[in-house]
């Protein structure tokens, strides 16, 4: 937004706020260290409209993923709404190989964030919810004992915020915050819905080999999800590495009886040459009645064909 709006709605919230930011509750604290600074963030200084691709290039400066806001502005900018779309912001993150996901909308897990070593993309209203000023800023830092969050906020490298300032500014987002990390790495407070999400809309824009690390991540947290299993499964395959996918896809099988990982099961051993193991995986799928009784099917034929020849 432009520097003179900007400047003049921080200091009517400022105003309004200072002085009863309070603390945190003390069961949201625990665990935390008392105050916590991300120094080494980089600073894009911006006092336009352009604060989501600023706010986006810290982000990913952060991640080790080096992009100017300049870059950045085709990718996420709407012209035609003079700012950025969250679902852009997102979209745009990915699209420069890092993994972005939603964490949850309470201070406590913005916190936990910056204490784990992850800037945090936040949205705030420095408007009113009938006159909005949208911003995009990056938490950077937090002082429990002064109730403060230390953000890189447009022309600010270092904006010191009480938590009632922020909170009041957030809360109109809905608390809308993201975590941009590079693959391998995952949000120290994302749940495993909103992680299966992230990782599955990364795979489609990741090469193979980064959507393996993204996807070994999210197996390693959360062991037990088919969804997680099977796109590992599938970016192994992709990457060239059919015995592993052979392993996974096989183990997927046998722990949740899924069609589809039996007819992947079977699809990699019939390209691994091991045809009669690939019949006993479609044959265990096909006991399943439902929408994979084609594709199912269909391997089975080719499995009858290689074993012809």
């Amino acid at each position: 937004m432009p520097a003179g709006v900007w400047l003049l709605l921080v200091a009517l919230l400022l105003g309004g706020c200072a002085g009863s930011g309070g603390q945190l509750p003390a069961h949201e604290i625990t665990g935390l260290p008392p105050r916590a600074e991300l120094v080494a963030t980089p600073f894009f200084p911006d006092d336009s409209y352009y604060c989501g691709p600023a706010a986006l290039a810290t982000s990913l400066g952060a991640a080790g993923l080096a992009v100017p806001p300049a870059t950045l502005v085709d990718q996420v900018f709407l012209p035609g709404r003079g700012g950025s779309l969250q679902v852009e912001m997102l979209a745009g993150a990915r699209r420069q190989g890092a993994v972005a996901m939603l964490i949850p909308g309470r201070l406590e897990a913005l916190l936990r964030e910056i204490a784990a070593g992850h800037p945090v993309v936040v949205l705030q209203n420095l408007g009113l919810d009938w006159v909005p000023a949208w911003h995009y800023a990056v938490a950077v830092g937090y002082d429990l004992e002064a109730g403060q969050l230390l953000l890189r906020s447009g022309p600010e490298r270092r904006q010191v915020l009480p938590w009632r300032t922020f909170e009041n500014t957030w809360a109109r987002s809905q608390r809308w915050a993201f975590v941009a990390l590079p693959p391998g790495r995952l949000p120290a407070t994302v749940d495993e819905t909103e992680a299966t999400r992230a990782l599955v809309a990364f795979e489609r824009s990741a090469s193979p080999a980064a959507a393996v690390l993204a996807y070994r991540s999210g197996r390693q947290r959360w062991p037990g999800n088919a969804t997680l299993a099977m796109g590992l499964g599938n970016t192994l395959h992709a990457a060239g590495d059919k015995v592993e996918a052979a392993v996974v896809f096989a183990r997927v099988g046998a722990e949740h009886d899924l069609p589809a990982a039996h007819n992947n099961h079977a699809r990699v051993l019939l390209e691994l040459g091991q045809v009669a193991e690939a019949r006993q995986a479609v044959e265990r799928g096909l006991r399943h009645p439902g929408s994979w009784q084609a594709a199912l099917r269909e391997t089975l034929a080719a499995i009858e064909a290689a074993a012809k020849r």
